[in-house]
């Protein structure tokens, strides 16, 4: 099985290149090897290659830079993820797609399902809703995985980042007003090795396609996610320090942000679980696992990011 995997150097495309090797040849891309701003070059890259299966990782997820950049957000997030569809279908292989929480505004009261209206508060969330509507108009056989609050034990993200703020301040300012799962890129890769191992085994036509809620089990809020990092690192005796800082809950007004985010972020996956039979695990125990890979790989030097403007979806 020959794998095409766009955004390698990213959260996701990072967790999926080391754990997939056993699963399929991958062709792994980053900006330097694929512009996916240029068509011609996608499609280019993709008829040389001849994937059977395209796995579309690169995304702009930076949610505040996006607001400024609306032109690179769409180029990345809207159009080529449709020009690989494309392609795709032309070449009779599967696509899996990462989408986001953030094409719903957030208002609903309980976790969102595949058929609930979409209506996104940024540029960003407007964007990969863009993307997933030009994929479904493509007629390609694709997967399309909405995500939320992913991080992972590498690059910058709200845990990598917490540890760093809290060995340097006595008072961290987490918002309490916004829900999700936290959910480890890891756990998205495996989960997507494990989808593509299934389609290596199915008839190819029969397979499931369409769009698909895939995240932690559970709910908590930022600051809830933050007290349980700090919590678990110092049992782990990670920090520099004996005593955490002290996590105070805000709104979300008060934080600096540029973008609207959604309250609610919460994902209902009894259709992924029905379709697919697995499901991935709790918040807690990811998050438990990406701290042992930090621990592990002393990758506590160097963390830099913005408290809240790290909830990446894809």
């Amino acid at each position: 099985m020959r794998v095409l995997l766009t955004g390698s150097n990213g959260q996701l495309g990072t967790e999926f290149r080391t754990l997939g090797r056993s699963a399929a040849e991958i062709i792994s891309t980053g900006s330097h090897e694929l512009d996916l701003t240029n068509e011609q070059d996608i499609r280019r890259f993709v008829r040389e290659v001849k994937p059977e299966v395209i796995v579309n990782s690169a995304a702009f997820s930076d949610i505040d830079a996006a607001e400024r950049n609306w032109d690179a957000c769409f180029a990345l997030n809207a159009i080529a993820p449709v020009v690989l569809a494309e392609e795709a279908h032309r070449l009779d292989a599967l696509l899996i797609h990462y989408s986001t929480d953030q094409v719903f505004d957030g208002g609903k009261d309980g976790p969102y399902t595949e058929t609930d209206p979409a209506s996104p508060l940024n540029v960003y969330g407007a964007s990969k809703l863009a993307g997933e509507q030009g994929i479904a108009s493509s007629f390609a056989r694709a997967l399309i995985l909405r995500l939320g609050w992913i991080y992972s034990a590498r690059g910058e993200n709200f845990v990598r980042s917490i540890l760093r703020l809290a060995e340097h301040s006595q008072e961290l300012q987490v918002a309490n007003d916004q829900v999700g799962a936290p959910t480890s890129a890891k756990a998205v890769a495996s989960a997507t090795e494990r989808l593509i191992r299934m389609y290596t085994r199915s008839r190819k036509t029969q397979f499931p396609a369409g769009i698909y809620h895939l995240a932690a089990a559970g709910e908590t809020s930022w600051h809830g996610f933050a007290s349980a990092i700090l919590s678990e690192a110092l049992q782990r005796r990670m920090l520099g320090v004996r005593k955490a800082p002290m996590i105070t809950p805000i709104q979300t007004t008060e934080h600096a942000s540029f973008a609207k985010r959604p309250k609610n972020s919460l994902l209902l996956c009894q259709r992924f679980l029905t379709t697919f039979g697995f499901q991935l695990t709790t918040w807690q125990q990811q998050m438990n696992e990406v701290l042992g890979e930090i621990e592990l790989a002393g990758a506590r030097e160097g963390m830099s990011c913005d408290l809240i403007g790290v909830d990446e979806a894809g």
